[in-house]
């Protein structure tokens, strides 16, 4: 049975890893704003208060639509008031920077690109943060985790019925895995590659609309700087202050977006001031 791509956790064992994320397929044009790429809206979409429930943020903000690099802060809620936890990270993004993904938002009208598979860039918006996965046995966090096997593939192929979920190719048949570029044991395809050691899940088009991306993930990153397909890549002790830190009985969501748009979007969202340190 194909699992869902989001819901999850891993151990902390193996660290000193990398991860550079989510699609690898050549770029294709961003879909407009009005296209229907740009209206299929996603089934768990909160609308215009997609923080409502949440009691914790994992906000990323980025200087613009383009940039590739990021910070990383943490809230956690007090009644109506947010209060930061501990200090702004450096995070690395897409390699083409940020697009509007599928997520707990509307789709805002405005600017900004509409994500789309194979576009190199990090979906913005507010996204659930379902869980975790890694290669280890266990997780070292209150998070769900699903500990990776060899056979276990998040399939990017946008014509296939499992697109955008992780699925086991001894239970699905190799065919079923044939032309994704998403091993979820990076380490046993690719000689001994860590990068999927830790990381969270994104709950980015959980429709699994074909085309509108797949696979995005929070990891930990090889070097700081280093941009990855689309997702939102870290050091390896932000990773595991951000997974000691989250607790799935609070509700904990991703905000990423432009500091335009978070500015913008902040009241009628009621998002935290964030501080920018660049």
């Amino acid at each position: 049975m194909p699992r869902l791509f989001l819901h999850t956790l891993f151990p902390v064992a193996a660290l000193g890893l990398l991860l550079t994320a989510c699609t690898a397929q050549p770029p294709r044009p961003a879909a407009a704003a009005g296209s229907p790429e740009a209206a299929a809206a996603p089934a768990s979409a909160v609308g215009r208060y997609p923080v409502a429930n949440a009691g914790q943020l994992v906000v990323v903000t980025a200087s613009g639509w383009d940039a590739t690099e990021g910070e990383l802060q943490r809230f956690e809620r007090d009644g109506m008031s947010w209060h930061r936890i501990g200090v702004p990270e450096a995070v690395s993004l897409g390699r083409s920077g940020l697009a509007w993904g599928q997520g707990r938002h509307a789709m805002p009208q405005g600017d900004g690109p509409i994500k789309r598979e194979g576009d190199g860039r990090s979906p913005a918006g507010v996204f659930d943060l379902p869980g975790a996965f890694g290669y280890g046995p266990t997780g070292h966090s209150l998070m769900p985790y699903e500990a990776m096997d060899a056979s276990d593939w998040c399939i990017d192929v946008d014509t296939s019925p499992f697109y955008n979920r992780i699925i086991d190719a001894r239970q699905e048949g190799e065919a079923a895995v044939a032309g994704s570029s998403e091993p979820m044991r990076l380490d046993l395809h690719n000689a001994g590659d860590d990068r999927y050691a830790l990381g969270l899940k994104v709950a980015h088009n959980p429709a699994n609309v074909p085309g509108l991306g797949s696979c995005i993930f929070m990891h930990l990153w090889r070097r700081p700087g280093e941009t990855t397909a689309g997702c939102t890549a870290m050091s390896d002790s932000t990773m595991l202050t951000l997974l000691s830190w989250l607790d799935p009985q609070r509700h904990p969501v991703l905000v990423l977006l432009p500091e335009a748009e978070y500015a913008r979007l902040r009241s009628a969202w009621n998002l935290p001031a964030v501080q920018v340190s660049r």
